[in-house]
């Protein structure tokens, strides 16, 4: 889930481009995070409850998971309850309560941290409800599988593209504005980061200006804090580690507003992130590609609702260290991939990301020179 190169106009730009990475390239979600839009499931399919965590922060879990989780449960012949708990620990714990007493054959969850996801998985586990964690995996819980990405390896692509926009650039300056402490995916993230970053930093290669995990992946206190330490440092940094596309529109705002233009990362291929990339406001974002994940997701799912451990096992081939549980954890982990500018066209072949939705207003004549058409 960022346009500013000249002054008013690009700090005008740069709000619009927040409110985007907020959700606002997503359709609405239904009030209170009702179930999911489009066709219905199939009648008589075993029902597999499905929880997302949030709409605030990232536009993917209803302009991407929601949709592509409904089609590939479909595809297996499963009726997917889809909900999203909109933040709220109260709502998500609802849900799931609910959808334990509906003795859905399946329960995946994206959890909003890594305690609600262990209190809900071990509710499931004493209805004998098998759980899948969904893109995030939860920290000392029972869930028995796991769906995400390569999540170590995202940070390590932001690193290093980070690390090449600075090469040559002795003593750089970074500062880095993290995802949620709660989140163990942010923590995957930032210890793929210092694996490339770190060594560089204790070289002097680069400097390390200040570093900060910010609550519940909020883009403006996000935003916030960058201001603070851009300040603090007088004013001067030559490159940012943001950990997604809603934290690096925001920061972009704040570089705009001082007049400042240097690399910024950023993560999920939001239409908003490719704009910034595409201005070149934004380095690189990271592609995951979800459509992959959700029938992962779907394939596991159909596995366990028909009781076939052995069938699961055979698609959650690799491991997840949980450190908390002191666990290995099935897992399916996908490959993420860097976007820059030359490559934004390959979210959009993929069909993940209309050309609508990014080669709107100043963007048209840059995603013509990206040999993108509409």
């Amino acid at each position: 889930m960022r346009s500013k190169t000249l002054a008013l106009a690009a700090v005008g730009a740069g709000v619009a481009l927040v409110l985007s990475a907020c959700g606002a390239n997503e359709a609405p979600a239904p009030a209170g995070g009702g179930s999911t839009s489009g066709a219905p499931a199939p009648s008589g399919g075993m029902k597999v409850g499905v929880i997302l965590p949030e709409t605030a922060t990232s536009a993917r879990w209803e302009g991407f998971d929601k949709p592509m989780l409904k089609a590939a449960m479909q595809a297996q012949g499963l009726d997917a309850d889809i909900q999203n708990a909109q933040g709220d620990t109260a709502t998500f714990t609802r849900l799931a309560d609910s959808m334990i007493t509906q003795k859905v054959k399946v329960l995946v969850i994206a959890s909003i941290n890594s305690e609600l996801g262990k209190t809900v998985a071990a509710k499931a586990a004493t209805a004998n409800i098998p759980v899948i964690d969904y893109d995030r995996l939860n920290l000392g819980g029972s869930s028995k599988y796991y769906v995400s990405f390569d999540n170590t390896k995202v940070g390590e692509l932001q690193g290093e593209a980070l690390a090449s926009a600075l090469k040559g650039k002795q003593g750089a300056q970074v500062i880095e504005i993290e995802g949620a402490p709660t989140d163990n995916n942010a923590t995957l993230f930032y210890n793929g980061q210092q694996k490339v970053l770190k060594p560089l930093y204790e070289n002097g290669t680069l400097k390390l200006v200040k570093s900060q995990k910010i609550d519940n992946w909020d883009n403006q206190a996000g935003g916030r804090t960058f201001e603070q330490f851009l300040t603090q440092n007088g004013g001067k940094v030559d490159g940012v580690v943001a950990a997604n596309d809603g934290l690096a529109g925001a920061i972009i705002t704040v570089l705009a507003k001082n007049g400042l233009k240097v690399p910024v990362t950023g993560q999920d291929a939001t239409p908003a992130g490719l704009q910034a990339v595409l201005r070149g406001d934004q380095y690189m974002t990271v592609f995951k590609p979800i459509k992959e994940e959700a029938e992962a997701t779907a394939k596991l799912a159909a596995a366990l609702a028909k009781g076939d451990t052995s069938a699961a096992d055979g698609i959650a081939k690799q491991t997840e260290k949980d450190p908390v549980g002191n666990r290995d954890v099935k897992s399916v982990l996908l490959t993420p991939q860097t976007i820059t500018k030359a490559n934004v066209k390959d979210v959009i072949t993929a069909g993940y990301v209309k050309a609508s939705e990014v080669c709107t207003g100043d963007v048209q004549p840059l995603c013509a020179a990206a040999g993108i058409s509409q």
